[in-house]
């Protein structure tokens, strides 16, 4: 009854795909080439019709061994280079003066008669019950090829008998790279074999870019359901058609592998990993980009995507989306994009993330400590239309003065993309910020406390409202009120601010959608009230109690909430003991801790509390 099910689950894929564009016919399989990991005839038609008289060199110069010659070639440059490079940059072969290209992506713009030639003649094919091994009769239920190159495998469970999880097991144990006493699988080999795995059931999706055995790691693909893991209920269909429906729509799947997919190297310039977004990802970055074209430059965003959503590459991703952004008449939207990070880490990682999804060189220019007269840099960038231009919150009041001038004067256009992240200022750093703070803030700052890029960016918005040809979008996990208040989108815009029409954020990706699909971890679950872990330390024994007058007891209890260094240094003894003795112990003694306070201000008097103690102790 299962097996029966699950061949049901797969022809309805299959038939769905192959109403929409793709290619599919029972029986492909026997096809394919194994040792090689093709589909020797989806590549040579695609040659065939996309690049006729390189593959008209080919016959006269190899004959009847053409086709052979090209596809060891492809193997061979596979097995060097990866699937991804291969596809996006094509193959050199001996006779042809140009690379070979193996598909053609849609260009930002500009579709010229023979780029959308090629880009309609990609052959996209759904194969079914592959028998991928060259050890075994083993098989994978299908796997997706772009002109003959394999780009995903998947595996179907019906969830009436069988789980999404099972489906991932079944690649950790019996679909293993390189199975032990064997040769390596080409089809499953990273990276040069397909660059995307999708477990998928009836009701949930998971994916990896990198098989390894039981230590492959598989991560969501669902929309979330009620800000929650999984999929809402779809009363047309199963909750995962979306996959086959939405993601595997033609030209959505070219765009993913085209555009969205990333190779990692590390310092020897080797693939060490591959990005494929996640759902949230990919949903939030396009519906930016569609309200963009819609509304044109000088709208606000605001995308609340919690810690461990991956913001960082969502960042990285709309800034690029955003570069590349031209309208129906060709014109580009924005003359640069202004990504600014106001915390040294991430802004090492953002940067390291917009660089390495950068296809053309030179689109990126950075503004850092190392660049010497910081805002003639900048300026220089900002005035010569540099594509993406990444910046502090040290450069960021000068540069957004800039990108007005440059509005308001030259009719330029630009897109500001402010994470949230927050980081303390002090000395010439918080002189500057002072002039854009409220006093509050300015107060928070002389305390210790931090102000982030989601703060100045407030405060110059709030000061001048009216910012034509500027577009806004920030990033944030818990937006405060007055970022809600600028960057939100009431339901009905026509209508003014009440309690069932207050700002929303364009995009969510929940805290509790993070802490379900195992991203963070929640600091709830297993937190000790202090007033048990009191008697915790007393062994249970009853304490005597009094009574006190309730004004006593209040002013006690004020007391004790402000933030009083004796309160803070007994707390500190207790949580700093408490890690000590029965955290730290764990993870083979690496285990770590996180102390969740109520404010900045009472974080950094924390944090200075128990590191005096530390060094008394």
């Amino acid at each position: 009854m299962s097996l029966h099910k699950e061949i049901s689950f797969e022809t309805e894929v299959c038939e769905y795909l192959a109403a929409n564009g793709w290619l599919y016919a029972e029986g492909d399989g026997k096809d394919y080439d194994r040792a090689r990991a093709l589909l020797p005839a989806d590549v040579v038609a695609w040659i065939e019709a996309s690049q006729p008289i390189a593959w008209e060199t080919l016959k006269k110069n190899h004959g009847a061994a053409a086709e052979g010659v090209l596809l060891d070639r492809i193997r061979k440059q596979l097995d060097e280079r990866g699937t991804l490079e291969v596809l996006r940059r094509g193959v050199e072969m001996i006779g042809l003066r140009v690379p070979l290209k193996l598909a053609e992506f849609k260009p930002a713009f500009g579709l010229n008669e023979e780029i959308l030639a090629r880009y309609k003649a990609n052959r996209l094919r759904v194969v079914r019950q592959v028998h991928y091994s060259i050890a075994n009769e083993n098989c994978l239920d299908l796997v997706l090829f772009l002109n003959g190159l394999p780009v995903a495998t998947v595996e179907l469970k019906t969830d009436f008998t069988q789980s999404v999880q099972d489906a991932v097991d079944q690649y950790r144990f019996d679909r293993r790279p390189s199975p032990k006493g064997q040769a390596a699988e080409p089809l499953l080999t990273f990276p040069t074999g397909a660059l995307v795995h999708f477990a998928v059931s009836n009701a949930e999706v998971m994916m990896t870019t990198r098989l390894q055995g039981p230590d492959t790691r598989f991560l969501p693909f669902n929309k979330g359901n009620e800000e929650g893991k999984g999929n809402p209920n779809n009363p047309k269909g199963h909750p995962t058609a979306y996959l086959w429906e939405e993601i595997w729509q033609r030209d959505s799947w070219l765009e993913v592998l085209g555009r969205y997919m990333v190779a990692q190297k590390n310092t020897k310039g080797q693939i060490s990993g591959l990005i494929f977004p996640r759902f949230h990802q990919l949903d939030a970055t396009r519906k930016l980009r569609d309200a963009v074209l819609t509304e044109g430059a000088g709208s606000k965003f605001l995308i609340q995507h919690s810690a461990g959503s991956g913001k960082t590459n969502s960042i990285a991703w709309t800034a690029h989306l955003f570069a590349d952004l031209h309208n129906d008449q060709d014109d580009k939207i924005f003359d640069s994009v202004i990504v600014v990070s106001d915390r040294t880490v991430i802004d090492t990682q953002l940067q390291e993330a917009i660089f390495s999804f950068e296809r053309t060189t030179g689109v990126v220019e950075t503004i850092t400590s190392e660049n010497g007269a910081k805002s003639a840099k900048l300026a220089e960038a900002l005035a010569c239309g540099k594509k993406i231009v990444v910046c502090t919150i040290q450069t960021f009041p000068f540069a957004l003065e800039q990108v007005r001038q440059l509005a308001a004067t030259k009719g330029k256009k630009f897109a500001v993309i402010a994470d949230e992240a927050h980081s303390s200022q002090a000395g010439e750093t918080a002189a500057k910020l002072k002039q854009v703070l409220s006093e509050q803030e300015i107060a928070d700052l002389d305390d210790g406390g931090g102000v982030s890029s989601e703060d100045v960016l407030a405060a110059q918005m709030a000061a001048r409202a009216a910012d034509n040809g500027i577009t806004y979008v920030a990033f944030t996990a818990t937006p405060k009120g007055k970022t809600l208040e600028l960057f939100g989108r009431r339901p009905d815009p026509a209508q003014p601010a009440s309690d069932k029409n207050l700002p929303e954020p364009f995009h969510v990706y929940s805290m509790r959608q993070a802490i379900e699909e195992g991203f963070i971890l929640d600091v709830l679950q297993n937190y000790t009230p202090y007033g048990l872990a009191f008697k915790l330390a007393q062994d249970g024994r009853e304490v005597d109690e009094k009574e006190v007058e309730r004004g006593a007891a209040m002013k006690s209890l004020m007391r004790w909430v402000r933030l009083h260094d004796y309160n803070i240094s007994q707390k500190v003894q207790v949580v700093v003991e408490h890690f000590r003795s029965t955290v730290q112990p764990l993870l083979d003694g690496k285990a770590k801790a996180m102390v969740v306070l109520g404010s900045r201000k009472e974080a950094v008097r924390w944090q200075l509390a128990i590191q005096k103690y530390i060094k008394r102790e």
